[in-house]
């Protein structure tokens, strides 16, 4: 019989009969309760916090629980395959882990825990340029597994194009430029602790090991790294950036482009126009604008509007596997999880993100099976119960 990710459940069962049970939750969305009281307030609060008073945090969570699972009953769901092709590239499931900076002040292995938890498992992992780790040495860290680079496009054309060809030489194969990041949002949170970890210079190795960075420098990182923090924060974002500036991305990344932080259906047009090859449907997780349309309520039209051209990806609001379907039932190929594996990283290191993959993994194996399904591209949203706010 083939191996499901579902068998996880009676690994956990098995174990238990020599009196083990889960270092961590199973259910996921208990992390942050967990992390909220075993970490430092700082760490946590700015991975969980978000832009305003959370109310697009919240709506997130609430469009995904609006819409329900219609499951079908008698399909022979024995044999399944969870399998995708997501940007010319075979997953294992239609999983990534989302490019999420900082993770130092989660746990000292950083990126690099997570990073091979995610090639122990067969999923990409997307390395954020806000990384704690180097890019070169997180490649080193997954071997041939794969593995996608997230640029924040900031002021300076010649760190952009040294990144890109850092990023192409270490074997990052797919290209995610976020979007909604060209100034940093309003977040209570870390205002209320003054609590930013850039200005203390985590998050900042991908560009101090940069060498048009550190050309742009008067002074070595080594000796003044608050000139060098400066100099990065003065160009990490860039409000000037507009659809034609994409030429410039083409130009310098031979791979697929994805646009992540896309929620407008003529944005996505915009994209498919610029010769991007897909979109992740985000609002950041609720951590950029305040009172912004849920990722899942704009999901749909952007689908609608590009499915044909472009590859739509998802994030914003992913907790279980039960969101995991909905997404693909609302028009995603596959989606992006963020705030639960980093929570799993700061509990347990590398064996903690992937007892969230593992775990989101095997309720979404579950979920398509008991719901009449075989297989992800065999969901749509015929699925789903129609949505009552329509």
């Amino acid at each position: 019989m083939a191996k499901h990710w579902a068998d996880f459940q009676y690994e956990i069962y098995l174990n238990g009969m020599t009196g083990a049970v889960p270092r961590l939750p199973t259910d996921l969305t208990r992390l942050e309760e967990l992390a909220e009281l075993r970490l430092a307030p700082g760490p946590v609060g700015y991975v969980a916090g978000s832009a305003g008073d959370g109310s697009t945090a919240r709506a997130n969570r609430a469009a995904l629980a609006r819409h329900r699972i219609v499951p079908r009953m008698l399909r022979d769901v024995g044999e399944r395959d969870l399998s995708t092709e997501v940007l010319g590239r075979s997953l294992p499931a239609p999983l990534a882990l989302a490019p999420v900076g900082v993770l130092q002040i989660m746990h000292p292995d950083a990126e690099r825990a997570a990073a091979r938890a995610a090639a122990a498992q067969g999923v990409p992992y997307i390395l954020s340029s806000a990384s704690s780790t180097p890019m070169e040495q997180v490649a080193e860290a997954m071997g041939d597994a794969e593995r996608w680079f997230q640029l924040y496009w900031g002021k300076d054309r010649e760190v952009t194009r040294s990144f890109l060809g850092r990023a192409k030489a270490a074997g990052f194969s797919v290209l995610v430029v976020t979007l909604d990041t060209q100034l940093l949002a309003w977040r209570p949170r870390d205002l209320d602790q003054a609590y930013l970890p850039f200005v203390h210079g985590v998050g900042t190795a991908n560009y101090f090991t940069d060498p048009a960075f550190r050309a742009g420098l008067a002074r070595p990182v080594e000796e003044d790294p608050n000139a060098a923090v400066l100099h990065f924060l003065g160009l990490f974002g860039d409000p000037g950036k507009s659809w034609p500036d994409l030429a410039f991305l083409r130009e310098h990344w031979d791979g697929p482009i994805v646009l992540k932080g896309v929620l407008h259906p003529d944005d996505a047009r915009l994209a498919a126009d610029a010769g991007m090859d897909g979109v992740v449907v985000s609002n950041h997780g609720g951590r950029q604008v305040a009172g912004s349309v849920a990722a899942a309520d704009a999901l749909p039209r952007v689908a609608a509007a590009v499915g044909d051209r472009l590859t739509v990806l998802f994030d914003s609001g992913v907790r279980t596997g039960d969101d995991v379907f909905k997404a693909l039932a609302l028009g995603a190929r596959a989606v992006l999880l963020g705030r639960p594996y980093v929570y799993g990283l700061g509990l347990d290191g590398q064996a903690g993100v992937e007892h969230v993959i593992r775990c989101l993994l095997a309720e979404f194996d579950l979920t398509l099976a008991l719901s009449g399904h075989t297989r992800p591209g065999s969901v749509s949203a015929t699925a789903l119960a129609p949505d009552p706010t329509d």
